[in-house]
């Protein structure tokens, strides 16, 4: 009985968090998605661990959203890009912070699409700078205007 409770509170302090920071951990599930060939429970299980901090429910679900449509998120991205430019040139923060930005703006309806774009970018801001936090802003712009 005091497991239920344990794991009932685990799971409010986990999901009681900011949008902002839940959308940081799916970046992070995603970032690390792109060197393994591990499933996102799995990256998600590890990850806890490492990190000692619960991730939560939001972040490992859209995380696994992303892994489940990546190959259309990746055409969105591609169809995006500027002539002679290829996905592979983008940086891996900046591919996982477009992956999750193009879910959400795809596949979550109750997330104002200028709110995954301008959360993108402030995330881009704080990990890559201001080139490819422009750069993300233009390639989220352009898909957001195709929506």
């Amino acid at each position: 009985m005091c497991e239920n409770n344990t794991n009932t509170a685990e799971n409010k302090d986990r999901n009681n968090i900011s949008r902002y920071k839940m959308r940081e951990q799916a970046f992070f599930l995603c970032f690390e998605a792109l060197f393994t060939d591990a499933d996102i429970d799995e990256i998600a299980d590890n990850a806890g661990d490492a990190r000692d901090e619960f991730l939560s429910d939001y972040a490992i679900e859209c995380a696994k959203g992303v892994s489940e449509h990546r190959d259309e998120i990746d055409e969105k991205i591609s169809a995006n890009l500027k002539q002679g430019w290829k996905i592979s040139r983008i940086s891996k923060i900046s591919l996982a912070l477009l992956r999750v930005a193009i879910y959400e703006m795809l596949y979550q309806d109750d997330i104002p699409v200028s709110v995954s774009i301008n959360e993108a970018v402030e995330l881009a801001k704080k990990y890559t700078g201001e080139d490819d936090s422009a750069f993300v802003n233009g390639v989220l712009g352009a898909i957001a205007k195709e929506l």
